[in-house]
């Protein structure tokens, strides 16, 4: 909890109080956050609360009693997970169980509840969870918050509404059927009388808590599908809402770590002469870095002031050991590894049918074809950065932007000896993290000097400690082989994806014998359901000591690539237009079907273009929803211009329409960006980029018209924060193929300069 100085509407000012900026303010704007001192305080008024949530694991009620103090009496309360709080004034606040990276599960988490439990989003108070177990799985990752809390999170909302109805129709002494909830009210139906919830909480704290009640229907909605303001954005907008770079706390140093270029390196020795005549410097120490496979060595300057740790850490003088890292850690040498991988036939197999060795030897055309996908960065706006305390009594607070709060607790425990009981973690927003927040060797440094240093201390990586520090992206190779017959079939088609596996780096279990089993999403069977008669799809582990970590849409950011350029190239060797191949191959799969018909529509496809004009199609299946491009380019000089971007989104139902396109948005800039912006590249044992000026980013001005098409369904809900990205790439490099003549088979590129 931050210390800061603002405005009171009483009068004077707030000194040293603490502002709970995760307790976003209801409207009206000026309104001060409701921490949780106060919070609880208002609960205590009366004396009794309602605490509900829903977990598959929960099969009835739990009563637990919350001591206020001397600020309030007892809170009597239920318990199930993640939970609602209603107390008896009416207040209601959801917690939100995923962190916010800008997906909006701010809005997203509590929209969900609030539908069954038939309040508005403005009669809602939003708390962020704090990594307890009974909150359940906290991980922002997988583009998972909508499709794992779609049926559980509205049970919740439906269960209390269920319970207050219920305790309005025995206090009237009336039939429940004759009563019905709205706006936080229970009505009867009879005569128009009403309670509202916060008058019926303690009446409702003694009723069983029901299960599995039925849902409303997409039809019913009042805000589920509807394009809802997010109640987080003006509070961003102000500047009143907090990220993890605005995080102070009483008595802590600043840490900023100088860190070997090499990665690996050790600290033969340093001098921290020059560093501590910095004024405010307070400490130098010999710091730790530890990954989940090996730990590195650093050396951290801790001051009173950001500047003058960065200042400290500019004045000190280290050697380093980085052994053989300067000439076994390049990129050039470990793609030379993957190509000579693919020489070697019979990797574990995901999906596998017919005889593809036989259908090749029997095709009228045989392609073989190695698309490869660089390392890359995450960078985003906001650079790693925590503060840690850990405590004489041995316990230890974290204030970080992380991706899992609940993995961030077992993580420092595991790190310190100590049982998860005794770390708390509280999270504020994230300024962008794109994966790199769920990897928390961040957390761990400072966690580590805070021990040291016997202080909390805040460590803030630099733009430069962030891009060449990693962790990346992975490097690979997609190794493909296909045939058509004379009669213009696809026969043949296997798919190698080559690389590094981040269940084996980050996780040391990679499964002997078998694929990793994150890598086949978007290209298995499953996700890419190709009618071939003979095909094969597989994995081939080549290991390095670059360190890698999930990426935005993780694996089908690399095998998609080659996957749809490859159907791409044999729908061209067959004679057929790439998007009618797609269709006759995708016959049994009806979601696919509906995307590609509906692109054609919206992209009107076999509409003749412009002399000089090309178009691309791809289409991938992840994180349980599909999305399919069509990319227009036109030529412009030795180049092409990326023209506008037609795409069709089939993730089931959603939350909020207007949301799942500006994450679709995202998708297309960061897979463009992808493509086209250089990448991460190691010599010598380091990473050659080190800020925007040479690891870019596209401009708004580089950004193509883009139309956006959500398809209207009851399926269940899929991801929307990734499944955008992975058939950017494959889309418009095919629609380059068509303006040009250029296949191109290599990430990335210059847009500017294809011949």
């Amino acid at each position: 909890m931050a210390l800061h100085k603002e405005n009171n509407p009483e009068g004077g000012t707030l000194e040293s109080q603490p502002l709970d900026r995760q307790a976003l303010p209801r409207q009206p704007l000026d309104r001060q956050p409701l921490d949780r001192r106060h919070f609880m305080k208002a609960m205590g008024l009366t004396g009794v609360g309602l605490v509900l949530g829903f977990s598959a694991q929960a099969g009835g009620r739990g009563t637990s009693v919350v001591n206020v103090g001397q600020e309030g009496t007892a809170v009597l309360s239920f318990e199930l997970h993640p939970f609602v709080v209603i107390d008896n004034a009416g207040g209601i606040t959801i917690i939100n169980h995923r962190p916010d990276m800008g997906q909006a599960t701010w809005q997203a988490v509590p929209m969900m509840v609030a539908e069954e439990l038939e309040v508005s989003l403005d009669q809602i108070q939003i708390r962020q969870s704090d990594g307890l177990r009974k909150y359940g799985a906290q991980l922002s990752g997988g583009s998972s918050t909508v499709r794992t809390g779609w049926t559980r999170l509205r049970q919740a909302g439906a269960a209390a509404r269920e319970m207050f109805t219920q305790a309005a129709a025995d206090r009237w002494k009336v039939s429940k059927a004759d009563c019905y909830a709205q706006e936080g009210k229970i009505f009867h139906k009879p005569t128009g009388k009403s309670f509202t919830y916060g008058e019926l909480v303690e009446d409702a704290a003694r009723l069983e808590v029901p299960k599995d009640l039925p849902l409303k229907a997409k039809k019913d909605f009042k805000l589920l599908g509807k394009a809802l303001p997010r109640p987080e954005v003006p509070a961003k907008v102000t500047g009143r809402a907090e990220f993890g770079m605005d995080v102070e706390v009483p008595g802590m140093l600043y840490a900023s770590i100088e860190r070997s270029p090499m990665i690996h390196g050790k600290v033969l020795s340093f001098d921290d002469a020059n560093a501590k005549k910095v004024p405010g410097v307070k400490q130098v120490l010999k710091a730790e870095r530890p990954l989940p496979y090996k730990t590195c060595e650093s050396v951290a300057v801790l001051a009173d002031n950001y500047w003058a740790a960065t200042q400290g850490r500019k004045a000190l003088k280290i050697e380093w050991n980085n052994a053989n890292y300067a000439t076994d850690l390049t990129t050039d040498r470990y793609f030379a590894q993957l190509r000579e991988a693919a020489k070697v036939p019979d990797a574990p197999a995901y999906s596998q049918a017919g005889d593809v060795k036989a259908a090749l030897g029997t095709a009228a055309k045989k392609l073989e074809a190695q698309y490869e996908t660089p390392f890359l960065a995450h960078a985003p706006m906001e650079p790693e950065v925590a503060v840690a305390h850990v405590k004489d009594d041995g316990t230890c607070e974290i204030w970080a932007p992380v991706q899992g709060p609940d993995g961030a607790i077992e993580q420092v425990a595991k790190y310190l000896g100590i049982a998860p009981e005794k770390v708390k973690v509280n999270v504020p927003f994230l300024g962008g993290a794109f994966g790199r927040k769920a990897y928390l060797d961040f957390v761990l440094e400072a966690v580590y000097l805070s021990k040291q240093a016997k202080v909390p201390v805040k460590v803030i990586w630099t733009r430069e400690d962030d891009i060449q520090q990693g962790p990346f992206r992975p490097g690979m190779l997609s190794a493909m082989r296909g045939g058509v017959d004379a009669q213009g079939t696809i026969t043949a088609f296997e798919h190698t994806l080559i690389g590094e596996s981040i269940m084996g780096q980050v996780y040391g279990a990679f499964p002997a014998g078998k694929p990793d089993p994150w890598a086949g999403e978007g290209i298995s069977h499953e996700e890419s359901p190709y009618a071939f008669a003979n095909a094969k799809v597989g994995f081939k582990r080549v290991t390095t000591d670059i360190p890698i970590v999930w990426w935005r849409s993780v694996y089908p950011s690399n095998s998609s690539f080659g996957h749809e350029s490859f159907v791409d190239e044999l729908a061209h060797a067959a004679g057929k237009d790439p998007l009618d191949a797609r269709l006759e191959l995708l016959k049994d799969a009806p979601r696919f079907q509906n995307v590609l018909k509906t692109l054609a529509e919206k992209a009107s496809w076999y509409q003749p273009l412009p002399e000089g004009m090309g178009k691309g199609v791809a289409i991938a299946k992840s994180f349980g929803s599909v999305c399919a491009h069509a990319v227009f380019v036109k030529k412009d000089g030795v180049g092409v211009k990326i023209d506008r971007v037609v795409t069709v989104l089939d993730c089931g139902m959603y939350v909020n329409p207007d949301n799942v396109r500006a994450q679709t948005e995202g998708n297309i800039a960061m897979g463009i960006s992808a493509a086209i912006k250089p990448a991460i590249t190691f010599a010598g044992g380091k990473a050659q980029q080190s800020n925007f000026h040479q690891y870019q980013i596209l401009r708004i001005d580089e950004m193509p018209k883009v139309e956006i098409h959500l398809v209207e369904n009851e399926e269940a809900p899929g991801g929307v924060g990734e499944p955008g990205l992975p058939p950017v790439a494959p889309a418009l490099c095919n629609a380059i193929f068509s303006a040009t003549g250029t296949r191109i088979r290599k990430l990335p590129f210059d847009l500017k300069k294809l011949s």
